[in-house]
């Protein structure tokens, strides 16, 4: 598949948001914090946290109530990293949006979520719900495994020191 701008996935022939798409582009951009220019850049011309704001505005343009989070801030240091899931939350607020997350690390899923559904091998071994979550209560030795892996970087419960 050939590199693509972000005009894209309101540019397809046929696709009935495609009208004035140049100004839901940097509408897109500027809802990311990202500048208009950045419509024109190609992915290699981005650094990783750019790209993770670029791809979240390409969604955010097909005007979802629903979007999947596949590993959304895997590749990304620590500070970037914030500043994506910051942005998530923002955006969460403000748009009413609804996040299906992926994600084998437990502080950005108690960062973000409030129930969380472990997955092991494809199938489900654990739902918890985020107090669950906080308080280590898991059953399975799988999820145990998982918390244990994070729990240097969870958050701390409301009230609690960091």
């Amino acid at each position: 598949m050939p590199a693509s701008t972000l005009p894209h996935p309101v540019g397809t022939p046929g696709d009935p948001r495609a009208g004035g798409s140049d100004t839901r582009v940097v509408k897109a951009l500027e809802d990311v914090g990202l500048p208009a220019t950045f419509r024109f850049r190609y992915p290699h011309q981005l650094s990783g946290g750019q790209r993770q704001r670029v791809a979240i505005a390409r969604a955010l343009m097909l005007e979802p109530s629903i979007l999947l989070l596949d590993e959304p801030t895997s590749a990304l240091d620590a500070s970037v990293q914030a500043e994506v899931l910051n942005l998530l939350d923002r955006l969460r607020a403000e748009r009413g949006l609804t996040f299906l997350m992926v994600s084998h690390d437990l502080a950005v899923i108690d960062h973000m979520c409030d129930r969380v559904l472990v997955m092991q091998h494809g199938r489900a071994v654990e739902e918890l719900a985020r107090e669950d979550l906080a308080a280590a209560r898991m059953t399975t030795d799988y999820a145990r495994s998982l918390f244990d892996a994070s729990a240097d970087r969870m958050l701390a419960p409301a009230g609690g020191a960091a």
